[in-house]
């Protein structure tokens, strides 16, 4: 483990059910657009994600830009929650959370598949 990588929580969050898990929409999408967002209060990204024919695209917000810059960001498939809310972000209208890690430095580490899946693949 280096300086940066955390070993996880010093506690978990109560257990829950199989069936509350299967409600959480954890689908993979791929990054097909990376705009900056200078209007938000901690360095961003708005990206949209595209979750395959069946979804669509989704747009979010994402504090990724310590680690991630625009080219990097193209093409990555990600992580994201899909049945949250849509969240008013200054005057973006966030659609979806993409999911990431923190490091010890605060950085988010962004998670998705090792190997490319089809889009819109619920995590199982």
């Amino acid at each position: 483990m280096t300086d940066n990588e955390d070993s996880g929580p010093a506690s978990l969050a109560p257990q829950i059910s199989w069936d509350q898990f299967e409600q959480v929409e954890l689908r993979v999408g791929t990054v097909c657009a990376v705009e900056p967002f200078p209007e938000a209060r901690r360095p961003a990204w708005k990206l949209t994600v595209d979750f395959g024919e069946a979804i669509g695209t989704r747009r979010s917000s994402a504090q990724i830009t310590d680690l991630y810059d625009a080219e990097a960001l193209m093409g990555r498939q990600v992580m994201a929650v899909l049945n949250f809310p849509k969240k008013q972000i200054g005057p973006f209208m966030s659609e979806c959370l993409v999911t990431g890690l923190a490091r010890k430095d605060g950085a988010i580490v962004l998670v998705g598949p090792d190997r490319h899946v089809p889009d819109g693949a619920k995590l199982c």
